[in-house]
């Protein structure tokens, strides 16, 4: 991984900020992702779930961190 420096304007560097700790995420990886969606993965090959991801809503609950109770039921101890 490379590490640059970047000047943005007061507005844009607000909503990145906003859109970091909506997402809870560094401002660097909203900055990666925005990279990502607008020039693609970075083998250059297409992605297979590029399409499909964030097309499900959730209720607001932790599914990814619990995404196998979520799945299967009771988790197994």
């Amino acid at each position: 991984m490379h590490r640059t420096q970047i000047s943005l304007e007061s507005a844009h560097y607000q909503r990145l900020s906003r859109e970091a700790s909506r997402l809870d995420i560094s401002m660097s990886a909203v900055i990666r992702r925005l990279i990502e969606q607008h020039l693609g993965t970075s083998g250059g090959e297409p992605d297979p779930l590029r399409d499909i991801t964030g097309i499900a809503e959730g209720q607001g609950r932790y599914v990814a961190r619990r995404h196998n109770e979520y799945l299967y039921g009771k988790l197994r101890k």
